[in-house]
């Protein structure tokens, strides 16, 4: 949908766009390359599925590499994320053109009125609940520029646009005090985030590996610096296909449940198939989640033993033994 407000933007004759490498910062595979050819663009993107399903098609990487004639920034929900990345996308470009293409309901008017008062706007269009806007790159947005992480209110390194980042999510902090103490061996906690529950968990001796997987790069990166021990090994993966090296002793996980504004109890539940697969047969699932969610189906389908083993009216912990051991193709 963003890349199709600039389509419009091009066939109503308002904005042409320069010959030369232009890059797709945050470009989502739902919405296609638009009226780019695969020849002429280089994804940007550091949310695992999004750069797997990207580099089969385009060159794609996690960063912005040198200069563009053009970077089109698709806009994130986050607005410090939103401001960080459209600073870097006029820094890359420099003199050439910044387009910012995005929905109403993840900022796109606001933005467009914080650009107002800095830059000199070329183009704006509104197309499908949204708008695509564009500028020359001048270095006006230097001061939109802030640190790749910064210590939050309690200490941790944190960046802008990952989840929790001010502090500790509660979710997490309930499960952490649910675990036993005696949580020991090849341990995984799938979407690690920033690091603050793989801390906790480390904080048990028996534990002798630890596996942060996470499909964010940006809070993987903090991850490495707020879960830093010998025992943590770090993945940026997919959480619901990351494949162990060998079966692991215990699952923790406070999963999420969205990728958009609108729930999807189905990707906590991808989670926890993954987590099922991942065990070994005396293995042990620990999670936290939203009240709400309909999890209780897919565990007592995956494992022979489920419970829940503490709560409140938000959230509920579930532990889960025993589980079923399928083939993948039989997930």
């Amino acid at each position: 949908m963003s890349l199709d407000r600039l389509t419009f933007a091009m066939n109503s004759a308002e904005l042409e766009l320069p010959s030369g490498r232009i890059g797709l910062f945050g470009a989502l595979m739902a919405d296609g390359l638009g009226p780019f050819k695969p020849a002429d663009v280089e994804v940007i993107q550091t949310f695992y599925p999004e750069y797997q399903a990207w580099e089969k098609r385009v060159t794609t990487t996690t960063h912005l590499n040198g200069a563009y004639e053009a970077v089109v920034v698709t806009l994130p929900r986050a607005k410090d994320l939103a401001q960080q990345r459209i600073a870097q996308a006029e820094e890359a470009a420099s003199g050439g053109l910044v387009i910012v293409t995005g929905a109403k309901t993840d900022g796109i008017d606001p933005i467009a009125k914080a650009l107002k008062g800095k830059v000199t706007l070329e183009g704006n269009v509104s197309k499908a609940h949204g708008r695509c806007l564009w500028f020359k790159a001048t270095g006006a947005l230097s001061d939109w520029l802030t640190l790749d992480m910064s210590a939050n209110a309690e200490g941790d390194m944190t960046a802008p646009g990952v989840f929790s980042a001010a502090k500790s999510d509660p979710a997490s902090r309930a499960l952490a005090a649910a675990l036993p103490n005696t949580i020991k061996g090849r341990v995984a906690d799938l979407g690690a985030g920033w690091g603050w529950l793989s801390r906790e968990i480390l904080k048990r001796d028996k534990v002798r590996e630890l596996h942060l997987v996470e499909a964010d790069l940006t809070a993987l990166t903090c991850a490495k610096v707020n879960a830093d021990d010998p025992r943590a090994q770090y993945h940026w993966d997919d959480a619901t296909r990351w494949q162990a090296p060998a079966p692991l002793d215990a699952v923790i996980m406070n999963p999420p449940f969205h990728t958009s504004r609108k729930g999807e109890p189905a990707l906590g539940q991808a989670f926890i198939t993954n987590a099922a697969r991942l065990l070994s047969t005396s293995g042990q699932l620990w999670m936290v989640a939203n009240r709400h969610l309909p999890y209780e189906t897919v565990l007592q389908d995956r494992f022979r033993e489920v419970s829940e083993i503490a709560g409140d009216t938000k959230f509920k912990i579930l532990h889960a033994t025993r589980p079923v051991q399928r083939t993948r193709t039989g997930r």
